[in-house]
């Protein structure tokens, strides 16, 4: 069992482009430097119906990656990038993943899982990103339990842009990501099973958006950070603010909804 798994990946440009039509990005890559984040959609790791857990990810326990925690809700609750160089569509990549730690934790929810994995892209020989995943798993949720205060986001932003994701959004970037968790396209998984009120905005396309906003103040980035602090809904209307180097969404009630910093 490889517990330190590397995968090839040619970058097609086709991929690229359709993320770009997905976020309304007026360019098309070909043969070209990705934009940040874009790797995500990258280095597939296809498994079997039989080696999915409940949620539709790859069970835990069973590549020697992700240790089984006994939790099984999964939430992608941040990460760290590096962006040494970028990489280039339609050149080979290889991206190496490894657990950087995982453990159990008490808290007033019961306990928690955090899980931190590394991933590192090279291309040509080189260091292009390397990528720190936060992922907590949690148990199912107490209908009984009071639902937690959500934290109040800052209005003082300088730059705002405003979006809501549609199912259709949903349904193509887990099909870009192939990210088959349910909380994106499985209704009644969301609400019965995982106590949401209605499809889930992928994380990662919230952070994807602030890192496209950061970039057209900054340029080319060399590190960005980001945690979720509360989930977005599908058809909800959020703004990604920015005020210097700091990010972050906002819902439409006010609540803060992801935090990030980014930095040239």
């Amino acid at each position: 069992m490889d517990t330190n798994p590397t995968i090839t990946d040619p970058l097609d440009p086709a991929r690229a482009n359709a993320l770009c039509i997905l976020l309304g990005i007026d360019q098309y890559v070909v043969a070209q430097e990705l934009p940040p984040f874009f790797h995500q959609i990258y280095f597939w790791d296809p498994k079997p119906n039989g080696a999915l857990g409940r949620d539709g990810h790859p069970a835990v326990g069973q590549d020697g990656l992700i240790p089984d925690l006994g939790l099984p809700r999964r939430m992608w609750a941040g990460g760290q990038l590096r962006f040494h160089k970028p990489l280039v569509a339609g050149e080979p990549a290889q991206k190496t993943s490894s657990l950087e730690s995982a453990e159990i934790k008490h808290g007033k929810r019961g306990p928690m899982g955090f899980v931190k994995l590394k991933h590192e892209i090279h291309q040509n020989g080189e260091l292009c990103v390397t990528d720190l995943q936060d992922l907590v798993y949690l148990n199912d949720p107490d209908p009984s339990a009071p639902k937690v205060a959500s934290l109040d986001a800052a209005t003082d932003e300088t730059i705002c842009r405003t979006r809501s994701f549609t199912s259709t959004d949903l349904f193509r970037y887990s099909a870009l990501t192939f990210n088959g968790h349910r909380i994106h396209y499985d209704l009644d998984y969301c609400r019965n099973v995982e106590g949401y009120d209605n499809l889930v905005i992928h994380g990662p396309l919230l952070a994807q958006t602030l890192m496209l906003l950061a970039s057209d103040t900054f340029g080319s980035l060399s590190r960005f950070e980001f945690r979720a602090k509360s989930p977005v809904m599908c058809g909800e209307t959020v703004s990604f603010c920015q005020k210097d180097e700091f990010l972050w969404v906002r819902g439409a009630d006010g609540r803060l909804c992801v935090e990030a910093t980014a930095c040239a």
